[in-house]
């Protein structure tokens, strides 16, 4: 987008009108019909995870998606509402859709990665060459606490190998192979779904109309002297908002007490505290969106609210790799050392939830400061 130069005599001076907005909708329709022919083209094949181009193409794919669904949410008033609330669940629904696959891969490896730092083995405990991951002499897994906490930091004054680090590194071996087996199950299924959904009527239908968005966006007859400004500022006051509700007090401490008592329980509902992280989340992202609608290619990093959102991106990661460990652990007829271990990764990665919100709350305060 050219620089404008500004007239300060000017009251209109610096809006950004709805040409900016079409510029954008049709820039983002033309990357997401290239990802498709690229998609199509390289093919992702009947194993799960396909080439390296076809990730990259449904990487593609899934961005497009997410900019001109939070285009169209964040500057509604300004387009047809008819033809973008026909949309808006169908890109939501392409993009989750091809998100799966990709997130249970990265959740497997993410809880194997954990595994081997928590067990201490020379070898990843998938890679341990176990396959017996269920003991009929066992009993049903539920998630226990670990029996030691974990000692000061500092000089090394303990064996290497203690009690409770043998029967992790006992258990560590069943559970990765059991965590392999559930996830990868999920993303080969989650691979299937992908492949019919590209394939289906469904996906077809969209695919046409941003075909006919990268040549024609339905704006309303306002929208070409209206400025995005006020719907952008909109989008940061929701955002502003959704972080006020969190408990930042309590996120400035690295040990929340409170969310780990109830993450250990058996209970398996959804985490209480995650769901208002998750959605200022997505808030900052709707933010980033807008932005980038008004700036354009000239748009400056902001590094602290880069660092936020990726500090929101590992707390996403965290819970739902703690869930995944969860649900492992309540899988019939586990041996207790199986059990025992999914207890310490789960608990492992609920810390690294409390980490993710200790890092955005430092983020964050910086960046709120940091503005004049």
């Amino acid at each position: 987008m050219a620089q404008q130069h500004l007239d300060p005599t000017d009251p209109t001076a610096g809006a950004v009108t709805g040409d900016a907005l079409a510029g954008y909708l049709r820039a983002q329709a033309t990357e997401f019909l290239r990802a498709l022919r690229l998609h199509r083209e390289t093919g992702a094949g009947a194993a799960a995870g396909g080439s390296e181009e076809s990730v990259d193409a449904a990487r593609a794919l899934r961005r497009s998606a997410r900019r001109i669904s939070a285009s169209l949410h964040t500057f509604r008033p300004l387009l047809d509402t008819d033809w973008s609330e026909a949309i808006r669940p169908e890109l939501a629904w392409v993009s989750g859709t091809l998100a799966m696959e990709h997130a249970y891969a990265a959740r497997l490896e993410r809880l194997l990665q954990a595994l081997h730092r928590l067990s201490g083995a020379t070898a990843l405990p998938a890679q341990a060459g176990v396959v017996d991951i269920a003991d009929a002499t066992g009993t049903a897994g539920r998630i226990p606490a670990p029996q030691k906490e974990a000692p000061p930091a500092g000089p090394a004054t303990h064996p290497a190998a203690t009690p409770d680090r043998g029967n992790l590194t006992v258990g560590a071996a069943k559970s990765g192979a059991l965590l392999d087996r559930q996830l990868t199950l999920a993303r080969t299924r989650a691979h299937s779904t992908a492949l019919q959904a590209l394939g289906s009527s469904r996906f077809h239908a969209v695919a046409d109309n941003i075909a006919v968005l990268a040549s024609e966006v339905p704006l309303t007859p306002a929208a070409a002297t209206a400025d995005l400004r006020p719907l952008a500022a909109a989008a940061e006051e929701r955002l502003t908002d959704a972080v006020a509700g969190l408990p930042l007090v309590t996120a400035g401490h690295p040990y929340n007490a409170a969310a780990l008592i109830h993450g250990l329980s058996p209970d398996p509902a959804p985490h209480p505290q995650d769901a208002p992280w998750h959605q200022v989340r997505l808030l900052l992202r709707l933010h980033r969106y807008a932005r980038e609608v008004l700036h354009g290619d000239s748009d400056p990093v902001d590094v602290r609210l880069l660092a936020a959102g990726q500090s929101l991106n590992r707390h996403r990661d965290a819970s739902e790799a703690a869930a995944a460990a969860a649900q492992a652990a309540r899988t019939p007829r586990i041996a207790p050392a199986t059990a025992y271990a999914l207890g310490v990764l789960h608990a492992d990665q609920r810390h690294e939830v409390e980490a993710a919100r200790f890092a955005f709350q430092q983020s964050w305060q910086r960046q709120t400061v940091g503005t004049p």
